[in-house]
């Protein structure tokens, strides 16, 4: 057996575990999975974001935690995204500014599919969290990302990066 294929069934058989400790987690403790996850997340992203370059800017703040992600190997590829009746990619909201992202490639959902869990549960909120914890550090504010629609296919989710 080829190496590659030797290291995708490895990372195969490491999804269905992720998979599997998210299912039992939300069985064992219920609500509670989701904000440990989400803590888990706001750590990992405030670690691995630490260095950063701070900005005020909303695009390159999503640029740099594009790298962040890219530079650990992180398989979760978003791109901003603005319907046909939008004017701006980023619009000021009552709580701050938002921005549509559309993850095309995650490896979350890849996992849960992987294992037949379903989507929104406690790995999605360490996706939340991440976020939080890596626009905490570029830019200095609080946000939150909020799934829209949750598909086979991508996820579309708001993120807002709350006023100062």
């Amino acid at each position: 057996m080829e190496t590659s294929s030797k290291e995708r069934l490895a990372l195969q058989d490491a999804m269905v575990f992720l998979g599997a400790i998210a299912s039992g987690t939300e069985q064992a403790i219920g609500e509670s999975a989701n904000s440990i996850s989400y803590l888990a997340g706001v750590n990992l992203g405030r670690k691995l974001s630490q260095g950063v370059p701070r900005t005020g800017e909303i695009d390159e703040a999503l640029a740099a935690t594009r790298r962040v992600l890219e530079q650990n190997d992180y398989l979760w590829l978003f791109e901003p995204f603005k319907t046909h009746d939008q004017k701006e990619l980023v619009r000021q909201g009552e709580e701050g500014l938002e921005v549509m992202l559309v993850f095309r490639d995650c490896m979350i959902r890849q996992s849960l599919f992987r294992f037949g869990h379903v989507q929104k549960g406690s790995l999605c909120n360490m996706m939340y969290g991440f976020f939080a914890g890596a626009l905490q550090n570029i830019m200095g504010r609080e946000s939150s990302l909020e799934i829209v629609h949750a598909g086979e296919n991508a996820c579309y989710k708001k993120l807002v990066v709350r006023n100062p």
